[in-house]
């Protein structure tokens, strides 16, 4: 199955270079195991990494039941995020970076020392925690009209876009990512609310089901790297010219500026 999962990885790396979205992937790979979609996901980080990209963190997605539901799944998944899908928060950002995006506000962790699982426990996870910010993550999808199950969302890296981050960090101890709320507003108008008991129960349970799902795979989440445990709301579609705000409880607000599309 080498040459199936580097055809796979190839037809979505292609997508990256025509913004042209491709049917589902899935029905090739019918009784494969999701294991094979992380090496299709795989597959593209090293192609990135070998053109001078470096992963900078990783991202728990499908961690909420909204979006579960929203997407018809019933796990979560993860992916990778690399240096150049980080955005400055306020810069606009090119309308055509993005093919289908939906925003997606998060609590970030920034890792002080490294998490190695398998065996990592809450305990393990508080104490690894450096400090929190307040997070927009852009997820976009390689597959035509988000029509994804599973194994299409984890071989196209977790339908990973972009990722801004606020620039207020806070001790982890200061804030209670169990209860503290968030506020979604597109163009001023309030489109979502949420909170952190949605991610798993809490988002530090995230932070543990990552560690121990990659540490079998032989990854480490290291020092300095950012973890996005998951979305507190419903994944919100968003079009060029669009400003997103979100305020969550405890860490302040973070800005998205959709740049217009002059094309």
């Amino acid at each position: 199955m080498v040459d199936e999962v580097q055809e796979a990885a190839e037809a979505l790396l292609g997508v990256y270079r025509s913004m042209e979205p491709i049917d589902p992937i899935t029905p090739r790979f019918a009784d494969a195991p999701l294991s094979m979609a992380y090496e299709i996901a795989l597959a593209q980080v090293q192609d990135w990494e070998k053109s001078g990209d470096t992963v900078k963190g990783h991202k728990v997605g499908l961690a909420s039941r909204a979006i579960q539901r929203q997407m018809g799944v019933d796990q979560p998944d993860f992916g990778h995020l690399t240096a150049t899908m980080f955005h400055p928060e306020h810069a606009p950002i090119a309308a055509d970076t993005f093919i289908q995006p939906r925003i997606e506000p998060e609590i970030a962790f920034v890792l002080g020392k490294p998490l190695t699982g398998p065996g990592v426990t809450v305990a393990d996870a508080i104490s690894a925690v450096d400090f929190v910010l307040p997070c927009l993550e852009i997820v976009d999808s390689r597959i035509r009209d988000w029509n994804i199950g599973i194994f299409d969302t984890i071989a196209d890296n977790a339908s990973s876009g972009g990722v801004l981050l606020g620039s207020r960090p806070a001790s982890l101890s200061d804030v209670d990512v169990r209860l503290t709320g968030c506020n979604l507003h597109v163009n001023g108008q309030l489109i979502a609310t949420g909170g952190g008991g949605a991610v798993l129960g809490s988002p530090i349970n995230a932070l543990v089901w990552l560690a121990n799902t990659v540490g079998p795979l032989g990854v480490t989440l290291e020092a300095g790297h950012v973890v996005l445990p998951g979305s507190m709301t419903k994944a919100v579609p968003i079009r060029p010219g669009d400003t997103i705000v979100a305020t969550i409880g405890g860490l302040g607000s973070v800005t998205a500026i959709m740049e217009e599309d002059n094309r």
